[in-house]
């Protein structure tokens, strides 16, 4: 029996469960449904683009989507030690300043939380991307910024991103915490619900019916899809659903599943003869001598995670701060779907950073078994699908802008003369995410600013779920930083 138990090897429980065992606070084991992440598609950068719905994948569906078209749309996460940072493209943004002052949560500030996010950027070690494609390099002139410096979200800005690679390898979470650790990993191992010893959380059941117990408590880092769905399955979520599945409720937490909200985004794609990486005749050389070039530490294609370059701007260019995000892809994407076109091009879109719209998780039963109703809520607040028509109409004529040379394409989809009502319609059917789901068990709600979970003992929650609202860029390094916390909050109020 270990002293704590910690659900999920995502970005946040690999921290957390390597940090709980620096600071002593007892011994450790860390629960993963998914596999170990020691495979040669994880460390591959471009691996992701199999990863991605494949075994390593949730492979999660949206509810039909009301406010955008009615439609289902995937929502990817990992289910592999490293959770989602082990299938991503490896982005890394803090967030604006104000985010962290903006939840109003004492301890969270940015002041509160920048010690974490450098210890945490010591050992990930995250990097501006070196051997960037020329188009990447290219995006810099659209907001004058410096060829070398990388995007912020503090103010207009645009070219090569940041990512956690080393040596043009991932270096995750896995690598860079709960490896090292020596923290006992146990994988293929599925959470069904918690076990009680009255109002303390004592252990987990899973869902082959075994029994994992543990001396001080469990913390839940299953991220905000997962973490939501196995705490009403133990009966700690709104009193009402919990009795429509036959659930005896322990807590009553109306708020549990509540709050869900995501970056919506939507993109152009862009083709043309000797432009972006893709598949036409010309390149198909350079495509058989990738493996050997990236095996030999020469990097190319297959170190690029994909997502090299992005801007962050106002998106109806008035000089407030910038309220979307764009992800620059120098590869050819398909705008009907297919995987393997013989063209080159790029792709580029626009999400909203603070988005207004809200969602909500919900049981569809108490099997674990069973996927939860999950409806993200895209555009359900009429403001951001304003922003993402405003956003896509100024990334054209930024895109314009950048020093793109003879490699500058055609946009192909929507295509430029889509525009007023027309582009607004397109958005609404077209939008999907960033895939940074968040908020379903927030700070200030279900659980306290010390994560601990409102009406329970040994019980805590430390993963993106705990976000009352999202970063404005991507989630990855905030929810390394929330397993930091967690685990100093842990280690001290378990003691």
């Amino acid at each position: 029996m270990k002293d704590f138990l910690v659900i999920g090897a995502g970005s946040a429980g690999c921290v957390l469960a390597a940090e709980l065992a620096r600071r002593g606070a007892g011994s450790v084991a860390v629960l993963e449904a998914g596999p170990s992440e020691r495979h040669p598609l994880v460390s591959m950068p471009f691996g992701l683009v199999w990863l991605m719905g494949g075994a390593r994948d949730w492979r999660y569906k949206s509810a039909r989507l009301s406010d955008a078209g009615g439609r289902q749309i995937n929502i990817p996460r990992g289910k592999i030690v490293g959770g989602s940072g082990s299938i991503n493209s490896m982005v890394w943004f803090r967030g604006r300043k104000s985010d962290f002052d903006n939840w109003d949560i004492s301890g969270w500030s940015f002041a509160d939380v920048e010690h974490a996010f450098e210890a945490v950027e010591a050992r990930l070690q995250p990097t501006r991307m070196q051997g960037a494609h020329p188009l990447a390099e290219g995006l810099a002139p659209m907001l004058g910024s410096n060829r070398d410096a990388v995007p912020t979200p503090e103010y207009e800005s645009a070219g090569v991103l940041a990512h956690n690679m080393l040596h043009t390898r991932r270096h995750s979470a896995a690598d860079a915490y709960l490896r090292p650790s020596g923290v006992e990993i146990v994988t293929g191992v599925e959470v069904d619900r918690l076990i009680w010893d009255g109002d303390h959380a004592v252990g987990v059941l899973l869902v082959d019916g075994t029994e994992i117990r543990a001396r001080k408590g469990v913390v839940m880092c299953a991220g905000s899809l997962a973490t939501p769905a196995i705490l009403m399955r133990s009966g700690v979520g709104p009193q009402d659903e919990l009795n429509q599945h036959d659930i005896d409720t322990r807590v009553d937490a109306p708020e549990i599943g509540q709050n869900l909200h995501d970056h919506p985004g939507v993109g152009l794609h862009f083709e043309g003869a000797g432009t972006g990486y893709g598949l036409e005749p010309r390149q198909w050389l350079s495509w058989a001598v990738a493996p050997w070039r990236y095996y030999n530490g020469n990097g190319g294609r297959l170190a690029s995670p994909t997502c090299e370059g992005g801007a962050f701007f106002n998106a109806r260019g008035t000089g407030a701060m910038p309220d979307v995000q764009s992800h620059f892809i120098p590869f050819h994407l398909d705008s009907r779907g297919k995987r393997y076109a013989l063209k080159s091009g790029y792709f580029a879109d626009v999400c909203v950073c603070r988005p207004k719209s809200r969602g909500q998780l919900r049981l569809t039963s108490k099997d674990p078994k069973a996927a939860p109703f999950i409806d993200l809520g895209l555009l359900s607040d009429p403001r951001d699908l304003d922003t993402l028509v405003a956003g896509l109409t100024r990334l054209r004529a930024l895109l314009a802008l950048a020093d793109f040379g003879s490699r500058r394409g055609r946009e192909v989809h929507p295509g430029v003369d889509m525009t007023g009502d027309a582009l607004r319609e397109h958005v609404r059917n077209s939008v999907g995410t960033a895939y940074h789901p968040v908020g379903t068990v927030r700070l200030g709600g279900p659980v306290s600013n010390r994560l601990a979970v409102h009406g329970t003992r040994g019980l805590w929650v430390a993963d993106a779920s705990v976000m009352p609202q999202v970063t404005s860029a991507n989630t990855n390094a905030p929810s390394m930083m929330i397993g930091w916390k967690g685990a100093k909050y842990i280690s001290e109020d378990a003691a």
